[in-house]
């Protein structure tokens, strides 16, 4: 049924653990009862994904198996975690949670499958801008789902992608395999957008624990299969290249995207998906710092008017 009003889906909470969330209203934005905490946690995982495209861009191995090796390698690390303290709730999961939970897995494994190859065919910053278009889809879909955002949601999402575009540029003047490269880099943030609001729904009643670990289970067992079929090299790596697997594991899957799996049920699917665009001047800077891609005259300028947007994103949800 529609709503009358917006009502950000996740659900208002003073509890503060893995576990899951639970209130009265599960439709009710929860931004204003979250502690100060997961503002920090959100910023921790933001720097944290800042990482992603320049660690894929400097490692020696195909896209889809560097895809693979990141969400494999975090299952092997939450498997005694999920084995020794979540085993209960495992099997008390009910049968829609889980549902939902391998379907967001599925969705990261299309924006990983879409997103990495796109790094080898445009810039760093040009892939991250499109990538993370992620609230524009998030806000549409909710749209679609019944939810009405108020007008400082879409402005404050409009401004922020402003500044990403401000930052980036576009690739009208590249070559070809460029601008296929910024396609694919589309298409990624669109299948995270509906990664972010599953998860956000699962994580009403399922620990961040277990929920990673059904989603990055699902994640890696299809991209293993797209790297069986399409040929990739899932080995033959030299050192250096499994330390740069383990080391984009550790901190852009195990500390980004599963501290945005826990922050996404009490800060809501519209500021989270809002705030990792921030991702794009952070890994600019990195890339400039460590690949030596200078960043753009603008990128200062465009950090302030993404950090705008946000603003406007999270002033709605505490007084949606």
């Amino acid at each position: 049924m529609p709503l009358t009003a917006y009502r950000d889906p996740v659900p208002a909470t003073a509890r503060r653990t893995d576990g899951p969330t639970t209130a009265p209203n599960p439709q009710h934005p929860g931004l204003h009862a979250a502690p100060r905490t997961d503002l920090v946690l959100l910023g921790v995982a933001v720097a944290a994904v800042s990482f992603s495209a320049p660690l894929i861009a400097a490692t020696a191995a195909p896209a889809l198996a560097i895809a693979f090796w990141r969400n494999a390698m975090a299952v092997g690390v939450l498997g005694p975690v999920v084995l020794l303290k979540h085993r209960a709730e495992l099997r008390r999961i009910g049968r829609r949670p889980l549902l939902l939970a391998v379907a967001a897995g599925a969705l990261l494994a299309l924006h990983f499958g879409l997103w990495l190859p796109s790094l080898r065919m445009t810039s760093v910053a040009s892939s991250t801008a499109l990538c993370t278009t992620t609230p524009i889809w998030t806000t549409i879909l909710l749209r679609m789902r019944g939810h009405r955002p108020p007008r400082m949601v879409w402005a404050g999402t409009l401004l922020a992608v402003v500044g990403v575009v401000v930052l980036t540029g576009v690739d009208l003047t590249l070559s070809p395999r460029a601008l296929a490269g910024d396609a694919l880099a589309l298409g990624g943030g669109i299948a995270a957008a509906g990664y972010v609001l599953l998860g956000a729904e699962v994580r009403r009643t399922v620990s961040t624990t277990a929920y990673t670990s059904i989603c990055y289970s699902t994640t890696a067992l299809i991209l293993l299969a797209v790297c069986l079929v399409s040929g990739a090299g899932l080995g033959g790596y030299d050192a250096t290249t499994w330390l740069q697997l383990a080391a984009l594991t550790a901190a852009a899957q195990l500390l980004g995207h599963s501290l945005l799996n826990r922050v996404v049920s009490t800060l809501g699917p519209s500021v989270t998906s809002t705030a990792i665009l921030l991702e794009t001047p952070g890994a600019a800077l990195i890339a400039a710092l460590w690949l030596g891609q200078q960043p753009p005259v603008a990128a200062y300028p465009a950090l302030l008017v993404i950090l705008a947007g946000l603003a406007l994103v999270v002033r709605a949800s505490r007084s949606a």
